[in-house]
């Protein structure tokens, strides 16, 4: 769903806060301070960062990384994959998910109306956990008829339980597992924050 210019993260949720660094990784003088592990908001993102001298932080804020001065990220240390995040990030991570879906309802209802197919054979709609053919069928149906308009009225009108849900298992399966077909996230290779 993500293509062409640079994806940069401006907005991400703090999933876990370690004080005095990851374990078993040499603190650099950058980490001196600690380590702030992030989801971003716009691409999902999953970051480590170096937080702000004096600076307080609380799991599930939503802070500024963007481009520009911030006022708890002293810079962004790399990218990093599933496997690195910690056990408290880890668990952190569904609920996180959900709540940035929540809170961008309209791109993700607009997902529904304008999703293509990834194959001759497979739609995009297909990789969202719990839609099979006959339902997907049923989606292109009615957003033919008319465009949803939120996840309430997919629900409604699909019989669609939670759409929001079920967007965010996705999005958390293309973060931790070996996904072939990227919907929400973009591949780890990138280089951009």
């Amino acid at each position: 769903m993500y293509s062409g210019a640079k994806k940069y993260e401006d907005y991400a949720y703090v999933l876990d806060y370690l004080p005095h660094g990851r374990p078993g990784i040499s603190r650099s003088p950058y980490t001196t301070g600690g380590i702030l592990q992030l989801i971003g908001e716009n691409y999902f993102t999953l970051l480590e960062a170096s937080p702000k001298k004096d600076a307080t932080y609380n799991i599930r804020d939503r802070i500024f990384v963007g481009k520009g001065p911030r006022a708890l990220v002293s810079h962004i240390l790399s990218r990093i994959k599933f496997e690195e995040l910690t056990s408290s990030a880890k668990a952190e991570l569904p609920s996180v998910i959900e709540t940035i879906v929540l809170r961008n309802e309209l791109f993700f209802t607009t997902f529904f109306n304008i999703s293509q197919q990834v194959t001759p054979r497979m739609h995009s709609l297909e990789l969202i956990p719990g839609i099979g053919k006959r339902l997907m069928f049923n989606i292109l149906d009615l957003r033919e008829k008319q465009p949803f308009k939120s996840f309430a009225d997919i629900e409604e009108r699909v019989n669609l339980k939670d759409p929001a849900k079920l967007i965010a298992r996705r999005i958390l399966d293309e973060l931790s597992q070996d996904e072939k077909y990227l919907l929400f996230t973009r591949p780890h290779t990138e280089r951009n924050f």
